[in-house]
């Protein structure tokens, strides 16, 4: 916006300097040719007195003397065909012979100027018009003189100088506008990335303030409605654990052991539901919309938490990271640790107690690569990893969903398949970095 504001108003302004300084220029150039045919009507009156003395000495010396003052060149041509000054040219000739008869003065235009014919009469030693002397003064066309350079240099100035400040004004008035988009664009960009933060203050023309006064009442009213959500999912989770205990003691009652550890797997999944909804739920308060970590840290730290339980059934635990330097991804802490919970989590409560496990992680041309395998049954060919609350395997089906939602949030991917070397699931995280 604001370069296309500038080039606009450089057209314009070109445009109006073009059409008001070409004319000057012409105009001065006029402007010169007039004063030389000014100095030329007086060069000719002095010369009348002059020739009218009929001294052709006394003329020679005064012609040669105002010829090299000026461009002007002054010629007397008299009666006898005597020529002093510089020669005309034979169609002036004809012109001299007709203003000495006709008595009458002329100005001619000829090759490279302007020719001023003026018949000098003698007085009573006159006998007739054809016996006078004729003044040829000759104006040349104004060219690139000196005074005539200087005075369209000037103009030249005065033109670059309009223009110059009329851009700089543009460039001012374009930042004026530009800035204060610029800062609302800023901030709605940190809306993505921080959590509450600070808004830009209000600057810039009217409609600008009024685009960004409503820009943050829009953030003021999303904020309120995700506070009200959250705390009522938080409220929803403490009511829904009462009812949960109270049915944990009554199937704790139940005297048929096959019954009761049917209900009791049935409501560790409901409580598992619950928590994994809440978990979800606050996992953008705690880390911002976009949040940025050291993905390699937090993931293997996160993976080495598991390592104790892997220990006590028996597990192979293997953990592999390839890169010990900080990768950024675009993702929270919080996220991370969320995502290696829900893939282990999957591992430890759907494959035998003696199935190994692998994690790696390393960089990928994607962003960074988090990989888990097993050695368990594997997972269902038909398993929609969007689904949430479908897994086809007794799960509640939310850990994928959430893990696939880090991954698409951070700008990478997920993908399921089949281990090659130990048999079971793979899943492959790529996490956009940050």
């Amino acid at each position: 916006m604001r370069r296309s504001l500038t080039l606009t108003v450089a057209a314009a302004t070109t445009m109006v300097l073009l059409a008001m300084l070409v004319p000057m220029a012409v105009l001065l150039r006029s402007y010169v040719l007039e004063d030389r045919l000014a100095r030329a009507a007086v060069e000719v009156q002095a010369t009348e007195s002059v020739v009218s003395t009929n001294d052709k000495g006394q003329i020679s010396q005064y012609v040669d003397r105002i010829n090299g003052d000026d461009g002007n060149q002054t010629t007397v041509v008299m009666p006898d065909g005597d020529v002093i000054g510089p020669a005309p040219s034979d169609d002036e000739r004809a012109r001299i012979i007709e203003a000495r008869n006709s008595n009458t003065a002329r100005v001619d235009d000829v090759d490279g100027g302007t020719a001023i014919l003026v018949p000098v009469s003698l007085g009573r030693s006159t006998a007739a018009p054809a016996q006078s002397p004729v003044v040829r003064v000759f104006v040349p066309t104004p060219g690139l003189e000196r005074e005539l350079v200087r005075s369209w240099a000037i103009l030249l100035a005065l033109g670059v100088a309009l223009l110059l400040g009329a851009l700089l004004l543009a460039d001012r008035l374009g930042r004026s506008f530009v800035s204060p988009l610029r800062d609302l664009a800023d901030y709605a960009t940190r809306l993505g990335r921080d959590v509450s933060p600070e808004p830009p203050p209000a600057a810039g023309p009217t409609e600008v303030q009024d685009l960004g006064v409503a820009l943050h009442r829009l953030v003021d009213r999303v904020e309120d409605l995700l506070a009200r959500e959250r705390a009522g999912i938080a409220d929803l989770s403490h009511r829904l654990r009462t009812p949960m205990t109270a049915l944990r003691l009554r199937i704790d009652a139940i005297a048929d052991p096959g019954d009761r550890a049917r209900l009791a797997a049935d409501l560790d999944d409901l409580r598992a539901t619950v928590d994994a909804v809440v978990r979800d739920a606050r996992r953008a308060e705690r880390a911002g919309l976009t949040g940025v970590a050291d993905g390699v840290a937090v993931l293997a730290a996160r993976v080495r938490y598991w390592e104790p339980l892997a220990e006590e059934q028996g597990r192979s635990f293997s953990v592999q990271v390839t890169d010990k330097g900080p990768v950024g991804v675009r993702a929270g802490a919080d996220e991370l640790e969320a995502l290696v919970d829900v893939l282990l989590d999957n591992v430890f409560s759907h494959t035998p107690d003696d199935a190994a496990i692998t994690v790696s992680v390393t960089p990928g041309q994607g962003g960074l690569v988090l990989v888990v395998e097993d050695a368990g049954p594997g997972l269902r060919d038909a398993v929609a990893v969007a689904d949430r609350g479908a897994s086809g395997g007794g799960s509640t089906g939310l850990g994928l969903a959430i893990a696939d939602r880090t991954a698409t949030e951070s700008g990478g991917s997920l993908a399921l398949g089949r281990s090659v070397a130990l048999g079971g699931a793979r899943i492959e995280v790529v996490l956009g970095l940050g």
